[in-house]
């Protein structure tokens, strides 16, 4: 099996600086390794449980469903109720296997993987919806900051290279400061703020 490689691994290099280690909090390390490895784990992150490797969104995808790729069949990623669309080009699956997640697809390519509130789905990081943003910028510190459209004190952190067209990791923070949505894709999709637009 392949396994996932860590978005810290893949977005080090373009990373603007680490957090202090007074500054350092919750579950991500306090200092990022220049030499691209990952950061050492504390006691308390060796002992936790690992992720389940088909419950991590990879800039790959999640699971069957890949990025730049058709939704694979009898994957169980479909269009649903109010999502069926079979005249418009865009359109979102979802899949029982994974709720709170679902794929923004363009004739039928899969462009964007977004996981919400109610999914158990999380990076390789640990990370998913409910994540401070503090830890967030602890693993992704060279993160454009963007206001967001919607939501007053909320924010997007879209990673650097997001605008080279390559597959790439946004989030979605609340007011509260905390992750509402984690998106994987490439652009322009991974910007959109209103389903196919």
């Amino acid at each position: 099996m392949k396994r996932a490689i860590p978005f810290v691994l893949l977005v080090l290099p373009l990373a603007a600086c680490a957090p202090s280690s007074e500054e350092a909090g919750d579950t991500a390390p306090s200092e990022v390794v220049s030499t691209g490895q990952a950061p050492a784990e504390s006691p308390a992150e060796r002992s936790a449980t690992p992720v389940n490797d088909a419950k991590v969104l990879s800039l790959e995808g999640l699971g069957a469903l890949r990025i730049g790729q058709l939704v694979p069949k009898d994957s169980g990623w479909a269009q649903r109720g109010a999502q069926v669309d079979p005249e418009g080009p865009c359109g979102t699956v979802s899949s029982p296997d994974y709720p709170g997640v679902y794929a923004l697809t363009e004739n039928g390519i899969v462009r964007r993987i977004t996981i919400g509130k109610s999914s158990d789905v999380k990076l390789a990081e640990g990370i998913g919806p409910g994540a401070s943003e503090k830890t967030v910028r602890q693993w992704f510190g060279g993160f454009r900051e963007e206001p967001h459209k919607y939501i007053e004190g909320g924010k997007y952190l879209t990673a650097p290279n997001a605008s080279l067209g390559e597959s790439a990791l946004r989030f979605e923070i609340g007011g509260d400061g905390k992750v509402d949505l984690i998106h994987v894709g490439t652009m322009p999709q991974l910007g959109y703020v209103e389903g196919c637009a």
